[in-house]
C-alpha cells in the first residue's frame, strides 16, 4: 500500500507542477489586478472624474487664448479615454491570452463598451461652448462603423464620420494632429497614453520621464491624462526584443521592478 501511494504521488506531482507553471509562468495573469482595479475601484473612477474636472476648468481658459478665426476643437483618444475596454482585457486573461487581434475585432464589433467616467459630461460641456470633438484613435478604419454606433448609443457629441480620425497606415498620431490644425485650434487633447499628446514621447532614445518633467505645465491644462494600468507604450521599453513569449515578458517585468 505504501509503495502504491508513492507511485501515485510520483505520477501526479509533475502534472501538478506543470499546471502551476501554466498559470504562473506565462505572465497572462500579471494583469489581473490592473484590470480588477479599473473595473472595481472607486479610485479609478475618482481619477477619471478628476481628470475631466480639470479639463472642464481649463477649457474656457484655453478658448480665451485663441486669437484667430479658426474653429475650436478638443481631440480625444477613444480606448480608455472615452470608452472602457476592460471587459476585453478580462476576456483575454480568462482565456490565457495577452492580445489577440481577432478577439479585439470581435469586441469592438459588438459596440457595447461602457463610457470612461466623466468623459461624456465633459464633451457635452465642450459642445455647449461651440467646441467640436474629434475622436483620434488607432483603431483601424474597419472599426469605424461599430465604434460610431457605440459612441452614438452612449450619446457622445459629434459622433459622425466627419469627426472620426482613425488609423490608416501608421500608428503615429502626429500627422493626423497636424492635418487637423490646418482648420482647427486644438484647445485640448485627452488620452491615456503619452503619444496621444505628442510624438516627442516614446521616441527611440528619449527618456520619457524627462520629457514629461520638461512639459509638466501642460498636464491638466492642455494635456489631460486618463488612468490606464492595463497596457500602453510605457511597457515597451521593459522588453529587450520585439518577439517574446509571455513567460519571457513576465520575467523581464519582474526584473524591472525597483526594490531594495
Amino acid at each position: 500500500m505504501k509503495h502504491l501511494i508513492v507511485a501515485v504521488l510520483t505520477f501526479f506531482l509533475p502534472l501538478g507542477l506543470m499546471a502551476q507553471d501554466t498559470t504562473s509562468n506565462t505572465g497572462f495573469r500579471d494583469y489581473t489586478t490592473a484590470v480588477l482595479w479599473q473595473q472595481h475601484s472607486g479610485e479609478y473612477r475618482a481619477l477619471c472624474f478628476q481628470a475631466y474636472n480639470f479639463a472642464k476648468v481649463s477649457l474656457p481658459l484655453r478658448k480665451g487664448e485663441v486669437t484667430n478665426s479658426k474653429k475650436n476643437c478638443v481631440v480625444v483618444d477613444v480606448d480608455e479615454t472615452v470608452l472602457d475596454n476592460s471587459p476585453f482585457q478580462g476576456y483575454e486573461i480568462r482565456n490565457n491570452k495577452s492580445y489577440d487581434q481577432k478577439d479585439w475585432m470581435n469586441w469592438t464589433g459588438k459596440g457595447i463598451a461602457d463610457t470612461v467616467p466623466g468623459a461624456l459630461g465633459f464633451l457635452k460641456y465642450a459642445a455647449s461652448q461651440d467646441i467640436e470633438t474629434f475622436y483620434l484613435s488607432n483603431r483601424g478604419t474597419a472599426e469605424v462603423e461599430a465604434t460610431l454606433c457605440n459612441l452614438q448609443q452612449m450619446g457622445f457629441p459629434h459622433a459622425d464620420l466627419a469627426h472620426m480620425i482613425f488609423k490608416t497606415n501608421t500608428s503615429d498620431k502626429e500627422p493626423r494632429r497636424q492635418a487637423l490644425l490646418e482648420q482647427y485650434n486644438i484647445l485640448m487633447l485627452c488620452g491615456d497614453n503619452l503619444s496621444d499628446f505628442s510624438n516627442v514621447f516614446y521616441r527611440e532614445g528619449k527618456q520619457t520621464k524627462e520629457q514629461v518633467d520638461a512639459m509638466q505645465q501642460l498636464f491638466g491644462t492642455r494635456f489631460v491624462v486618463l488612468p490606464n494600468p492595463m497596457y500602453g507604450d510605457w511597457e515597451k521599453p521593459l522588453y529587450k526584443r520585439d518577439s517574446k513569449t509571455e513567460a519571457e515578458k513576465a520575467n523581464e517585468r519582474l526584473q524591472s521592478l525597483k526594490t531594495y
